[in-house]
């Protein structure tokens, strides 16, 4: 099977988790958009739909479904989302697609949180994906030199050769050279630097379900 029909297997798989008659968080990225044009097929039968980016809402909304305000939302059953790493207690890198500081938001909302992503994704140790950090954008060189202080490299994620900006007007910093072994210390560690709006870790808060894609089918690993 090719990663996208891994994907989308496991974006399949994600419906068993979907609460009728209910809100629901989704997620940002490539895996994410598989799941959310396999719940457009079931559109009819929830409520609607918390958006963690600007293009997921718009996805979202492309589909037929509809989307609330985090703000009008006190609780939600599930938030399902991909991971661009997560290891066997559902830790997880997240931010690759630069959503970061929403899909933590939203997923702090949700009750459980489901994870789908293709076998790759899992890791004995977290890190050899590049650790996304929002930064507020004055503080970005001050955030790199503390960073680097943890015997990393802080690298300001570029776009058309210009910083990144994310949705909410930030930049990132793409940590490379750290091997995560105790991530939810990292995590605290990396949210107390001044400057930071968060960081790219998922330990403290982490999967509830994951849902693997391999090519003997969906295997869902359970913290």
């Amino acid at each position: 099977m090719t990663q996208d029909e891994l994907k989308q297997a496991v974006a399949r798989a994600a419906l068993d988790y979907v609460v009728e008659g209910e809100i629901i968080g989704v997620g940002t990225g490539s895996t994410a958009n598989f799941f959310i044009d396999e719940l457009a097929k079931m559109k009819d039968r929830i409520k609607g739909a918390v958006a963690s980016s600007e293009a997921t809402a718009a996805r979202l909304r492309a589909h037929g479904i509809t989307v609330f305000d985090l703000n009008e939302v006190e609780t939600m059953p599930v938030y399902i989302d991909g991971a661009d790493e997560i290891n066997g207690a559902g830790a997880m890198i997240k931010g690759g697609g630069a959503a970061l500081t929403r899909e933590k938001i939203v997923a702090s909302v949700a009750q459980k949180f489901i994870c789908i992503a293709d076998g790759s994704k899992l890791v004995d140790v977290l890190g050899t994906f590049p650790l996304p950090v929002e930064v507020i954008p004055m503080a970005a060189s001050v955030v790199a030199r503390k960073l680097s202080a943890l015997g990393c490299e802080a690298r300001l994620r570029m776009k058309d050769g210009q910083p990144l900006v994310t949705d909410n007007g930030c930049y990132i910093l793409d940590v490379v050279g750290l091997a995560i072994t105790a991530p939810a210390e990292i995590e605290a560690a990396i949210n107390n630097i001044v400057g930071v709006v968060t960081v790219g870790l998922f330990a403290r808060q982490g999967a509830t379900v994951c849902l693997l894609g391999t090519a003997e089918g969906v295997k869902k690993l359970e913290f």
